[in-house]
């Protein structure tokens, strides 16, 4: 399959440091690839390499199918990019820094400036100086002059900083339409797992420079494994009375009132039976689901087993 970026055994070292180490990602035509990971674990490392701001210490970058080299140029005028935070002329206003962007690239398409304003919910305040623009709206102006030339991929370092959260879900609306609707490919790097859940249909996970693992948000899906959540008074004896009484193996203790029971073939009238019979007090007890959040800590903390 041949892919609109794709990295082979990137590697960064600074000062003696693996910043990251054999990172091999894949972003097929047109998705949107969400690039989780805590932070400091390598995601704007990663994006630095890719929009070659940084060279890498070993192993390579492909754009559109070719090795992206000191010199590839061309290449950056058909993507756009945010990496951490967005600069611009401040003395200039938003719509005067749109319009220099476009000389630069140049890309002279009539009206592009105003939608790309319209689009970020910018128009009112297009023709203010950017230094007197907030936190959030100097990220929607970025964004604005990212996707301005209509670019074939877009790489976006932590998109949503500085946004309240109607802000995020415009931006999420907005993202599902340009790739829906542009065919646009993008990568999103995010530590928050709710925004690339919502609208990634890949994932790549990174971890201390590592990329973990690289999956489709589908085969998630497929693998959310269902569960009975126990909220109780006492995990240890609620623990007890689920391998002596009931012969349960499958469950974990959470934390320290929280138990998730992944035996199906246990009920919660059996669990609630049981454990009320034992003086085990129960809060809460209900049947759920793993949530994307839920298998990226497994993969980035791991969690202890017990019985």
């Amino acid at each position: 399959m041949s892919y609109v970026l794709q990295t082979n055994h990137l590697t960064k070292i600074i000062g003696g440091k693996e910043l990251v180490k054999d990172v091999n990602i894949h972003v097929k035509k047109g998705e949107i690839y969400g690039f989780l990971g805590p932070n400091g674990a390598g995601k704007t490392t990663v994006l630095k390499m890719v929009t070659n701001l940084w060279k890498p210490t070993q192993g390579s970058v492909e754009l559109f199918g070719r090795p992206l080299a000191p010199k590839s140029y061309e290449v950056f005028r058909r993507m756009g990019s945010i990496i951490e935070f967005p600069v611009f002329y401040e003395h200039l206003s938003g719509r005067e820094n749109l319009s220099l962007h476009c000389e630069y690239m140049g890309y002279y398409h009539a009206g592009s400036v105003e939608k790309a304003l319209d689009m970020l919910e910018l128009t009112d305040a297009a023709d203010k100086p950017v230094q007197t623009y907030s936190l959030g709206m100097k990220q929607r102006l970025g964004i604005a002059r990212a996707i301005l030339a209509k670019p074939e991929l877009l790489v976006l370092d932590e998109p949503t900083n500085g946004l309240d959260p109607a802000g995020m879900k415009h931006l999420r609306d907005l993202f599902r339409m340009l790739s829906a609707e542009y065919g646009i490919t993008m990568i999103l790097s995010s530590h928050i797992l709710s925004e690339v859940e919502s609208i990634a249909d890949t994932i790549g996970i990174i971890n201390h420079g590592n990329l973990v693992k690289e999956i489709s948000m589908k085969e998630i899906t497929q693998m959310h494994t269902a569960y009975i959540a126990l909220s109780v008074t006492d995990t240890k004896k609620a623990a007890y009375v689920l391998a002596d009484q009931l012969k349960l193996e499958q469950f974990k203790i959470m934390d320290e009132n929280t138990i998730r029971v992944y035996d199906s073939s246990v009920t919660t009238n059996d669990l609630s039976k049981v454990l009320t019979e034992n003086d085990v007090g129960i809060d809460a007890i209900g049947k759920k689901s793993e949530s994307l959040e839920d298998y990226f800590l497994k993969l980035t903390e791991g969690e202890e087993s017990h019985v």
